[in-house]
């Protein structure tokens, strides 16, 4: 076995893995909205020299700017059961998306490509994937590497978008026990 990856795990599961063989990549979900990884699991990765792979860096599209509604989604589609995207935690994230959006305008970007900067901007050992569909999202998506954030810009989406504002769990109660293990 050359390669060996991890899906969620906690820092002391990654260094128990590591201890074991060579771990080269940890996927979690990261982006604006859920900076989970930054509650030590980034640093860890850096000691280690783990990859970061940074799954639905654009917030299970919702950091597109795109969905504006519950109705957006279809019937069978999981985020109608997910906290983020019910009742009052709808409202609240769609009030942060829409600071989002200003400051991509101001940026002269689109905001998933913003979204997509500031996962960018936040290590090089930090591999986006987003969940791309369309063509058109991809070239939107790729745009994102001609964006450029300084340490303003980063400061501005920091005070629009602090760690721990997105409104409610990334999943139901029974699935998040099995997150960050």
């Amino acid at each position: 076995m050359r390669y060996l990856g991890l899906s969620e795990a906690s820092t002391g599961t990654l260094r128990r893995a590591c201890a074991v063989h060579p771990i080269a990549a940890l996927q979690n979900e990261y982006s604006l909205w859920t900076r989970d990884p930054e509650n030590g699991v980034l640093d860890t990765c850096r000691e280690l020299g783990v990859a970061l792979v940074a799954y639905s860096p654009l917030g299970r599209g919702f950091l597109t700017g795109a969905i504006r509604s519950p109705n957006d989604f279809d019937t069978d589609d999981f985020r109608r059961n997910n906290p983020r995207f019910q009742g009052d935690n709808f409202a609240r994230n769609l009030a942060l998306v829409d600071k989002v959006r200003m400051l991509a305008a101001d940026k002269g970007c689109m905001p998933a490509q913003l979204a997509l900067a500031w996962v960018l901007a936040q290590d090089d050992s930090i591999l986006p994937i987003p969940g791309t569909r369309r063509i058109a999202a991809l070239d939107e998506n790729i745009g994102a590497l001609a964006v450029e954030l300084d340490s303003d810009d980063l400061a501005a989406i920091e005070a629009v978008f602090p760690r721990g504002a997105a409104s409610g769990a990334r999943y139901q109660e029974a699935s998040m026990a099995a997150v960050n293990r």
